[in-house]
């Protein structure tokens, strides 16, 4: 099984220089990306990019949307290096507690996706890269 490998991008960019700049419209496109790079990443993993930005945007509105996208987005994550056959570093409670401070969520769940592409010695954004089988985690 294949999948297609995401950007390695820096991690002060995502979480503070870029947000700066363009007054904090990056941090939405970041999170669409990510997520999108989840579902092109592992078919296995169920993700609606449009969804999760809409929860982190709108979902102010309801005010429990934005924290359950940010949780379950650490889980991708989480999957996708399961998926990329390493162990699942990323917890989502850490990134949820860390979403509560300037936003540090972006700046941890980035660096644990550059992980991943690390592991597969940076390849190109969109390369095909090859998935190890995952076997389901206890409690799943």
């Amino acid at each position: 099984m294949t999948g297609r490998a995401g950007k390695y991008r820096n991690i002060f960019l995502v979480w503070l220089i870029w947000p700066l700049i363009t007054l904090g419209i990056y941090h939405f496109v970041w999170y669409y990306k990510i997520n999108r790079e989840a579902k092109e990443f592992d078919a296995r993993i169920k993700s609606d990019p449009l969804i999760s930005l809409l929860a982190i945007t709108v979902g102010w509105l309801v005010i429990v949307p934005p924290y359950i996208s940010v949780f379950n987005t650490g889980k991708r994550i989480a999957q996708m290096q399961r998926g990329a056959g390493m162990p699942g570093s990323c917890n989502p409670w850490i990134g949820l507690l860390l979403s509560f401070v300037l936003g540090l969520h972006a700046l941890y769940y980035q660096a644990e996706l550059n992980s991943i592409w690390a592991h597969y010695g940076d390849p190109a954004e969109g390369e095909e890269v090859k998935l190890a089988p995952v076997v389901a985690a206890a409690g799943n």
